[in-house]
């Protein structure tokens, strides 16, 4: 019998069919795969099969049953084998993309991951995704990061760029968070800055989401009466997924994914496979949010231990400078009644001694080494009475105004120019009136010990952060650092500057005032002295 079709030969050459297309040459040799795969399915053989029935042959008439019944089983296989092979696919994804989950504790590494499997089509293939974060401080969900094209011309041209490259999934989230992740935080701002929804508000969809741990998928939402529809003309699409994202029954977020571009619908396969990746992501999102304050509390806690060494370190110069000052006022007490009734004795004996008296030379040798004493003693009692100031409100404006007009005749015998900039608006400053006015004295000698004739001296008041600052600059030599640390030190000798109790005494009532004395030396030439005064929370 001459047929039509090549069924009935066990070996064919290629143009005997033309059926068999290029690649699968080897279906000529294997009769029976030949058969089942193009055979049962060729107009030729359906019209053997016509010959067949029209010539009588017995199994004419059940044969197309036979063959009917072996496509849809085929039909029904090729489903299964579709269905397999996606979510064999979705497994090879889902584990990929955990492994990075898994590991990183980096936030933005897995907001990269998260939100690049969302929306690329390496992954769940949405247009659009919007990751919305619960803040528990402010007790509210709110926008946290959005992800994929504003509109059609950028959709095509990012897919054409992601078409053309072969990174894999996990390339592709890295790539994103070295070149796209803070340009993405800005782009969607308009819209992630209105989508902040209290948590009390347990009416809402993205709450509703939360409570029942279940994605919700949105459809008509501009006609829907119960959904805001506020909501959908913010994200500008009527059809959205909210996926909760839930992690140990902490409700740690939400996401909003959209086909806002191609207007693809979301099927419930997507809504499966979104929440079968929800839960890493969330555990993920989780663990790097804790790392992430876990980390913040450690820099806390350094910067507090390196706090409290300094203030360690600060108690034991104060116990030694408080010692010393017990010892220093109880000499100087001692010292006092004896070196007043000398003085006393000395000048009532000068002015009773004639000018031409050969004694009082000697007198008035002993009345000028006296007053000395008396102003190295005054100096050694203020530096003991400094350990236990006296705070009030003052205007730092008006202290500074007069000290420099009670220095005045200082600077005009040493033939110093005082320039003022003082800031009109200065808050007022809980400190010590007395020896804040000594430290400004102290600075202004010292400045006018080391300045040459015709100097000029600029003082200053400012206001930096939460403090106001006095500073106080000459044109003097500049300072080398051991004449700085010597300046700082009670009764260190400096070549420049003698010795004394001064600037060391100024460093010692600030500290005990809890603020800020420093020394620098100008790049135009000179020093810069700056007084520190916190501005205390209760000034009014």
């Amino acid at each position: 019998m001459d047929w039509e079709c090549c069924w009935s030969y066990g070996e064919i050459s290629p143009e005997q069919c033309p059926y068999i297309g290029e690649g699968e040459e080897d279906l000529c040799q294997s009769h029976r795969r030949r058969v089942v795969e193009k055979c049962v399915d060729c107009p030729r053989f359906k019209n053997d099969l016509a010959r067949m029935k029209e010539m009588g042959f017995p199994l004419a008439d059940v044969i197309p049953y036979i063959l009917s019944e072996f496509q849809e089983h085929k039909a029904q296989m090729g489903t299964v084998l579709g269905f397999l092979n996606s979510k064999n696919r979705e497994f090879r994804f889902l584990r990929e993309v955990g492994l990075v989950l898994q590991t990183s504790l980096n936030l933005d590494e897995v907001l990269s991951v998260a939100m690049t499997a969302i929306t690329a089509g390496k992954g769940f293939g949405m247009n659009r995704a919007f990751l919305l974060m619960t803040d528990k401080e402010r007790q509210n969900i709110k926008g946290y990061l959005g992800v994929g094209p504003k509109d059609y011309e950028e959709a095509w041209r990012t897919w054409d760029d992601i078409g053309r490259s072969k990174f894999t999934l996990k390339e592709m989230a890295k790539n994103f968070q070295k070149t796209k992740l803070s340009s993405e935080k800005v782009k969607f701002h308009d819209i992630l800055e209105q989508l902040t929804v209290p948590l009390s508000d347990q009416g809402h969809i993205f709450n509703r989401a939360l409570k029942g741990k279940k994605p919700i998928l949105v459809e008509n939402a501009l006609n829907n009466p119960e959904l805001d529809r506020g909501l959908a003309r913010i994200l500008g699409v009527d059809t959205f997924l909210i996926m909760p994202l839930i992690s140990r029954n902490r409700r740690i977020g939400i996401i909003i994914a959209d086909n806002c571009i191609t207007h693809k619908p979301i099927t419930l396969q997507d809504m499966q496979s979104l929440e079968t990746f929800a839960f890493p992501v969330a555990f993920a999102l989780e663990r790097a949010s804790l790392y992430e304050r876990l980390q913040e509390e450690v820099e806390k806690q350094k910067l507090a231990n390196l706090k409290l060494r300094e203030q360690q370190t600060l108690i034991v110069k104060m116990e030694k400078m408080a010692l010393v000052g017990k010892i220093t006022s109880s000499i100087a007490h001692s010292i006092r009644n004896p070196l007043m009734v000398i003085g006393g004795f000395a000048r009532t004996l000068l002015k009773g001694t004639a000018e031409k008296d050969e004694r009082r030379a000697h007198l008035e040798l002993i009345v000028r080494e006296t007053k000395q004493l008396e102003e190295v003693l005054a100096e050694v009692l203020s530096y003991s009475e400094s350990l236990h100031p006296v705070l009030d409100l003052w205007d730092v404006n008006e202290l500074v105004v007069n000290s420099l007009d009670e220095l005045a005749p200082a600077l005009e015998e040493a033939g110093m120019h005082a320039v003022r900039h003082l800031s009109p608006e200065l808050p007022m400053v809980r400190m010590d009136y007395k020896q804040i006015d000594y430290c400004v004295r102290a600075i202004v000698s010292t400045s006018l010990s080391a300045m040459e004739r015709g100097g000029t001296l600029k003082v200053e008041t400012l206001t930096e952060g939460d403090e106001v600052l006095i500073r106080i600059s000459d044109d003097a030599p500049p300072l080398s650092e051991s004449a700085l640390e010597a300046l700082t030190t009670p009764f260190f000798v400096t070549q420049q500057m003698g010795e004394g109790v001064g600037l060391s005494l100024c460093k010692t009532i600030l500290e005990r005032h809890g603020s800020n004395f420093s020394v620098a030396t100008r790049p135009e030439g000179g020093n810069s002295y700056t007084i520190t005064l916190a501005i205390r929370k209760e000034n009014p």
